[in-house]
């Protein structure tokens, strides 16, 4: 059985040494403020750490009683009840700093009896928990401003998994305003669950283009609300990643963006409807030269040429007819309404059918197109109408700043295992350094009858296809509209 000795006392007559030495180490060393009072509350000692807590000096507290120094009048009434044998563990209350200051405490209170079972003194610990409770109020209030936001923010929030179901572990109560769909009905369930099999592709294309190049999850999508309106939103997916660095789980907020998306639309409409315009006149000078040819030859024909020379005639004929066959459909192409859907497409087809749509305007201006392709043709995810409304407005623009003729040069160029450049360049007239800056602000136009939505609209759609776009232009020399995309 071990044995133990009282911190202040004798034994045997003698003062036992290595308690001493103890409670000396103890005292000095405890993390924590250690006191002992008397029966009359009085300090008998105080350890280095205590009068770190509370400011005071050894001496202004030695002799001096416990209640003198500011603390709450319940602490005297639990001293009262330690001194009949409880006691007390863990009490959260709070002290004054000498300077005033209000600190919180967690403290422990217990008798010290002597030998014969009295309690002699009272032994109080004491942790200064000012901190850790000042960081709790902040992070309470943190808590209840972010379920404040949550609940009451129209945007869709949630958090999945970055497990092989991406399961949801959050979403916000506005999925039920909505779509009908409380958040309990989507916590434990797949993302996979809410999305078609197309969509589920996108996404995870999205995640590994992240994965290879670090680039912001971004894409718009279009939704029908429990009402059966269409919506479109904007999700924005951020990773968050563990202390390993691994990705553990996504952030995903989803805005509604359904008026920037019409207004978008109606801007990129009226230019299309502007370009159709400007367009009419030169399409209809193309067509009007085969349709002489035509009216010609089916006259000879009716004058009982031979067969050899029908046959020749007719040949003609159906050669012309196809020209204008091709004319009217790429025109149409860009006069139809275009649907924002992202396929594969092949680059050359779309410039050569850009090229298709703009010829009889560059006859008309005796301007001649040149292109230059790598051997390889290239792929894209893009809306191909869309790229083709880009297209149109850059080789238009080339053409209209060549007044007295000249040549285009459309350069298609790999620069990356994932990346094209494409560029237009003019020998015309050039653009004034003092203008390029301008270039791009919708309505901003240098044309007579332009309506200033070309630049804008084009590099919208560009940055939709993960592009950029850039115009480099010398006066008297001409410009080069340089466009960089990712191809598959």
């Amino acid at each position: 059985m071990s044995k133990s000795y009282p911190i202040f006392g004798k034994k045997n007559g003698m003062m036992n040494i290595d308690s001493e030495k103890l409670a000396d180490l103890f005292f000095t060393c405890t993390p924590d403020g250690f006191i002992i009072l008397d029966m009359d509350n009085r300090f008998l000692r105080v350890n280095p750490m205590y009068t770190a807590i509370f400011g005071y000096e050894e001496h202004e507290l030695l002799g001096k009683n416990f209640d003198e120094f500011g603390y709450p009048g319940r602490d005297a009434e639990i001293l009262e009840q330690v001194k009949q044998g409880l006691t007390f563990t863990n009490l959260k209350t709070e002290g004054y700093h000498k300077n005033g200051t209000i600190l919180y405490i967690a403290a422990s209170f217990s008798p010290f009896k002597d030998s014969n079972g009295n309690v002699a003194a009272v032994i109080g610990i004491f942790r200064d928990i000012t901190e850790s409770i000042r960081l709790e109020k902040e992070l309470k209030k943190s808590r209840e401003l972010y379920r404040l936001i949550i609940e009451n923010t129209t945007d869709l929030i949630s958090i999945f998994k970055n497990n092989r179901k991406k399961t949801f572990l959050f979403a916000s109560p506005s999925h039920e305003k909505w779509f009908g769909r409380p958040p309990e009905q989507i916590v434990g369930r797949s993302l996979y669950d809410f999305i078609s099999a197309e969509e589920a592709a996108s996404f995870s294309i999205l995640l590994q283009k992240y994965e290879r190049t670090g680039e912001p999850i971004l894409f718009e999508k279009e939704m029908r609300t429990v009402q059966g309106d269409t919506i479109y939103l904007e999700y924005n997916v951020s990773p968050i990643y563990n202390d390993s660095n691994e990705i553990e789980t996504f952030l995903a907020i989803a805005r509604n963006i359904t008026d920037r998306v019409r207004n978008e639309a109606a801007l990129r409409n009226l230019d299309r409807l502007s370009i159709i315009g400007q367009l009419a006149a030169g399409v209809a000078h193309e067509i009007r030269n085969p349709l002489t040819s035509l009216k010609g030859f089916s006259k000879l024909l009716h004058g009982g040429t031979s067969s050899e020379k029908q046959e020749e005639y007719l040949e003609i004929i159906q050669n012309e007819l196809e020209r204008i066959d091709i004319i009217v459909n790429e025109f149409m192409s860009l006069a139809k309404p275009q649907a924002i859907e992202f396929k594969k497409g092949q680059l050359y087809s779309i410039i050569e059918s850009t090229i298709n749509i703009l010829q009889p305007q560059a006859l008309l201006h005796n301007v001649q197109v040149k292109t230059n392709y790598p051997a390889k043709n290239l792929e894209l995810l893009c809306s191909q109408n869309q790229l083709k409304q880009v297209f149109v407005n850059f080789l238009k623009n080339a053409i209209e700043a060549m007044p007295d003729g000249g040549n285009v040069y459309i350069k298609v160029k790999l620069i990356k295992s994932n990346r094209v450049l494409i560029q237009f360049k003019d020998e015309g007239i050039g653009i004034d350094p003092e203008i390029i800056g301008y270039l791009g602000t919708p309505f901003y136009t240098t044309k007579d009858k332009g309506i200033g939505l070309g630049l804008t609209v084009s590099n919208k759609i560009i940055q939709e296809h993960g592009g950029e776009m850039k115009i480099d232009s010398q006066a008297g020399i001409g410009t080069t509209v340089s466009i960089e995309l990712e191809c598959l």
